[in-house]
Order: structure tokens, then sequence, then C-alpha cells
């Protein structure tokens, strides 16, 4: 059932709980893959070409992504279901011929080649990932889509189902791999595309019977038709379409840098540990989005009480030997890597610091139905983060991975304080009387 009128800490942290889990395995799902290619002969050409094609992928995937918020939010009936689903068969298709284009055309030399600013082999490893990672925008999707079903009937502890799935697969898949031999970027993303394709499996499995619990039509639902969809998931798309180009940007201009190899791997492999400090907070938005209406000073108290933990694992990691074990022995990143990799972790602290009480706003203006305001406040995202990575590799081209994950929490700030503003305002807006109730107040005085 949905979120009702009843809610405690205990609700929340039970509604909450198997999704964050289910975030953890998927970070450590990403740990699994660069763990597993750092083993190769040559772990910096291979770790920088799966680098770029992961950063493409978010091109196609973020929209995908973003049927979980949108399932959770609009389906209440059978009906509203397959309205979503049919804006998402368009999005799905959109995201594999624009794949296709870049797998089988010289699109993908300009892209990696030219944009990214890829060399040799780089390139080559990037364009051979990217065949594989292509189909990972719909498989995605699907898990996304079918898990908002889920998500909006409280029944979270399948996200961790999937995920344990996906990470025995992706493990197994990993050591068959390592036992064989790692010779290219490519076996990265075949472990990827089996270990999603597992967790879309089971999300598929539960939001089936769910769905078939549904009601044709609910009385408190008012989506039928796709287009009524659009309201809600095109300003989180568009906004979408402009932060997704944020890791692309960042690779590239790393890719101009003294040592480009060496800065776009310890800024990848930085960048996997970091989200799996940050991953089991991922889902602050879920909890304002269902109880921010009804139990706002619950769902802030509910904030405040775990907003904190993802910097303390991270600075645990970045700042004590914790930090150098995990890398060398759960990643096998050593010499260079390794220094460089710390210092890109540390960089990213800011960053941890920001996410929780942003993606608790972002639930907020969900529940709201104002999804227009993410447009500005991740367009200042992107564009503080475009600037700073341009300055930073310009006047500190020696500093390697720490220089993306500087202006990375760099624009996370600049999104929380745009957000924050357009809230506080329109607030302020929504609590102030109506003209003519002004007028008599004017009048009567």
């Amino acid at each position: 059932m949905h979120a009702d009128g009843r809610a405690t800490m205990g609700r929340l942290l039970l509604f909450f709980i198997p999704m964050g889990l289910s975030v953890v395995l998927i970070n450590l799902s990403h740990v699994i893959i660069n763990g597993t290619l750092a083993r190769a002969d040559d772990p910096e050409t291979i770790l920088a070409g799966y680098a770029l094609g992961m950063s493409l992928l978010a091109v196609t995937e973020r929209p995908a992504v973003l049927f979980r918020q949108t399932c959770s939010a609009l389906v209440r009936d059978k009906i509203s279901f397959r309205a979503v689903r049919l804006v998402g068969v368009f999005v799905f298709g959109g995201a594999l011929a624009f794949g296709a284009l870049v797998a089988y055309t010289p699109v993908g030399h300009w892209v990696f080649g030219g944009a990214y600013g890829a060399q040799g082999r780089v390139e080559t490893e990037a364009v051979a990932t990217w065949r594989v990672l292509m189909f990972l925008s719909v498989f995605s999707g699907l898990r996304c889509l079918f898990q908002g079903v889920i998500i909006y009937r409280m029944r979270t502890k399948w996200l961790t189902i999937g995920m344990a799935f996906r990470l025995a697969g992706m493990f197994a898949l990993s050591r068959y791999f390592v036992f064989a031999g790692v010779t290219n970027a490519m076996q990265g993303s075949v472990i990827f595309l089996f270990g999603m394709m597992l967790e879309a499996l089971v999300s598929w499995l539960e939001s089936r019977r769910l769905v078939r619990g549904m009601p044709e039509r609910a009385e408190d639902c008012g989506v039928t038709r796709a287009k009524q969809v659009l309201p809600f998931y095109s300003p989180l798309l568009v906004s979408s379409l402009i932060i997704v180009w944020v890791q692309p940007i960042l690779n590239a201009l790393l890719g101009t840098t003294d040592r480009a190899a060496l800065a776009i791997a310890s800024f990848s492999v930085a960048g996997s540990l970091m989200n799996l400090m940050l991953g089991f907070f991922t889902y602050f938005h879920q909890i304002a989005l269902h109880f921010g209406k009804a139990h706002p000073a619950l769902v802030r108290r509910f904030v405040l009480s775990l907003g904190f933990a993802p910097a303390i694992l991270l600075a645990l990691m970045a700042f004590t030997p914790a930090g150098t074990w995990m890398f060398t022995h759960a990643l096998g990143v050593r010499d260079e890597l390794l220094d460089s990799s710390l210092q890109a972790l540390r960089g990213f602290l800011p960053y941890v610091l920001i996410f929780p009480w942003l993606d608790t706003l972002n639930g907020f203006v969900m529940g709201r139905g104002d999804t227009k305001w993410m447009f500005a406040s991740q367009t200042a995202n992107a564009t503080l983060t475009a600037v700073l990575i341009v300055v930073l590799t310009l006047s500190l081209p020696a500093w390697h991975g720490v220089l993306g994950s500087l202006a990375q929490s760099g624009g996370l700030a600049a999104e929380l304080a745009a957000l924050a503003w357009l809230y506080r305002k329109n607030r302020k807006l929504d609590e102030s009387p109506a003209p003519s109730a002004r007028r008599r107040k004017t009048i009567s005085g």
C-alpha cells in the first residue's frame, strides 16, 4: 500500500533501508567491474576506455532512469501504468537508435576521438565498450519502470532482492574473466549488462504481480494517456539532458591534462568508491516524495539524523589507511594510480556533504509536481561545473583526477543554492494572501 496518514521514524526506516541497500549493491557492482579491469596488463588504458564508454552511457541512461520517479509519482492504476509505459517505449527506442549511431558509424570516432580527445587504443577500447553498453539504457529503463510500481506499493525489499541477483551474477562473471585473463574494456561492459538483465528480470516479475492487483481505473488518478505523463516527465528529461553532459565534459577536459589516462582513470576509480560511500543515502528524495506532504517535519528529522553519515564515511576512506587498503585490495589499484585516486577522493568530500540535502529538496519539489524548477537548478550545476573544470585544468594540469571531483563538488553546491532559492521563493508566494484578500485587508485597515 501507499504511504498513508500514519508515519513514524521506524516506518520511514523500513521504507528507506531496502532502497539504500540496493544502491550500496549497485555501487559495489561498479567496484567489482573497476577492480576486474584494474587487473589487466595495462590498467590505465583499459580503465580509461571503460570510463569514457560509461560517461557516454549516462547520456542515454539518465532519461530512462527517470521512469522510477515518474512511475512512483504518477502510477495509481493499470491505465496510468500503460500510459507511462508507452512513454518509455519511445524513450528506450530513441536511446537504442542513438547508441547504434555511435557504435557502428563514424560518429563513434567523432565522439570518443574528437569530443573526448581519446587517442590510439583508448579510443578503440571506448568504442568497443560502447557496443555493449548501448543496450544498458533499455534494461536499466525497464528496471526503473518496474521499480517505480514496487516503490509506490511500499515493497522496497524487492529492490534489494533484485540487486542481490545482479551482484551475484556480476561477481561470478568477473571471476571468470579474471581466471581467463582481462584483456579489454569490453569485458567490463559485458559484466555490467549481464547484471542489469538479471535485476530487470526480478523487478519485472514482482511489478507484474503488483500491477495485476491494481484497479483498472482509480478515482484519485488523473493520468489516462501518455501525453498526461509529459508535464511531470518532460522537465526531468530536459534537465537530465543538461546534467548528463557534465561527466563527458569532465572526462574530455581531464583528457587535456599532463597525463590524461591517469587523470581519467583516477577520477573514475575515486568516483566509484565515493558512490559506494554515498550509495545507501541516495533515496532521500523518495522519503520526501512519499511522506513530505503529510509529515514534512518528520522527513526533515529523518534526513538530519542520517544526512552527515556519507561525509563521515568518505572522510574515513580519504584520510585514514582504510582508503589505501580499499583501493589496493578491493580495487587492485597501486603506485601512481593509487596516489592520484586518493587525492581525487578527497575532492569529493564537499559533494557528499551537500548531496543528502539536495536529494531531499528534490523529493519535496517532485511532490509538488514542480519539476520545472529542477531544470534551472541542474543548469546551474552544469554551468558551474564546466567553468570550474576549464579553469582548474588550465591552471593546475598536474593535479590529475582531483580536478574532476572538485569541479563536480562546486557544481552540486550551485544546484542546491539555486533549487533552495526557487523553493523558498515559491513557498512564500503560496503562503501569501491572494491579491483580493490583500486589498480587503488594506481597506479595512
